[in-house]
């Protein structure tokens, strides 16, 4: 793994772009992306540049079960806002939360996903290790699922909310074994809430406990970090 040290987000933010860039000028065209607080100084970076999606495509990892595209908590919503509706992709795929069928909904996502190969993954990471929605105890080799929300996670989401009780209990995830098909990896985490999972990410045994482990075994992951996020780092 390359471990790239940042004083903050915005650094964060400077240095994935600049590796996604590179990417895209290589011949890159699927984008995997992420939602959450960590990219969205990439997000920035991305809206502010005078880098052209419009022939690319992007590939989101997860979705809440039972929100619309249109609810304000909605991954959909939430990609809208931050990247799409300043820079427009060509194709923008995002799992169908409204679905209640979660057969259909999955497979039709590991559809998309083995029709545009995914050049660049960004990822965030939990505090739990997980990556996407892929909760400790997920297969490694997993593809897109419904999975449950532990604890932990509801909490950490329910800031977003209201009320703790609107959080959503499930959602579609891409697999940890999709997330390793990607050609190049970008895992972002930022402050001491990530450290631990970080140092299981980099030092720990690789294992369902912390899924994020896995990416020990992919051949191009970089890891942009700050000091505390890499605080217990070996």
């Amino acid at each position: 793994m390359n471990i790239i040290k940042v004083k903050d987000t915005e650094m964060g933010g400077k240095e994935a772009f600049k590796l996604m860039k590179a990417d895209i000028e290589n011949g890159a065209k699927v984008l995997g992306l992420a939602t959450g607080s960590s990219p969205i100084t990439l997000y920035n970076e991305m809206t502010s540049s005078d880098l052209d999606f419009s022939n690319m495509t992007s590939v989101n990892l997860d979705e809440y079960v039972g929100l619309k595209p249109d609810n304000e908590q909605s991954y959909h919503y939430f990609m809208k806002e931050h990247l799409f509706s300043k820079k427009p992709f060509k194709n923008s795929y995002v799992p169908d939360g409204s679905n209640p069928d979660a057969e259909a909904a999955t497979k039709a996502y590991d559809k998309i996903i083995e029709e545009n190969p995914i050049d660049l993954q960004i990822l965030g990471i939990g505090r739990n290790g997980h990556i996407g929605f892929n909760e400790p105890g997920s297969p490694l080799d997993g593809t897109t699922r419904k999975v449950g929300l532990t604890e932990s996670t509801i909490e950490a989401n329910t800031r977003f909310f209201e009320d703790e009780k609107d959080v959503p209990r499930f959602a579609y995830s891409m697999g940890i074994g999709s997330i390793m098909k990607a050609k190049k990896i970008i895992l972002l985490a930022y402050g001491e809430a990530k450290a631990d999972a970080i140092a299981a990410t980099v030092d720990g045994p690789v294992t369902e406990d912390c899924p994020a482990s896995a990416l020990q075994n992919h051949p191009d992951v970089t890891l942009i970090i700050d000091e505390a996020a890499a605080s217990k780092l070996k």
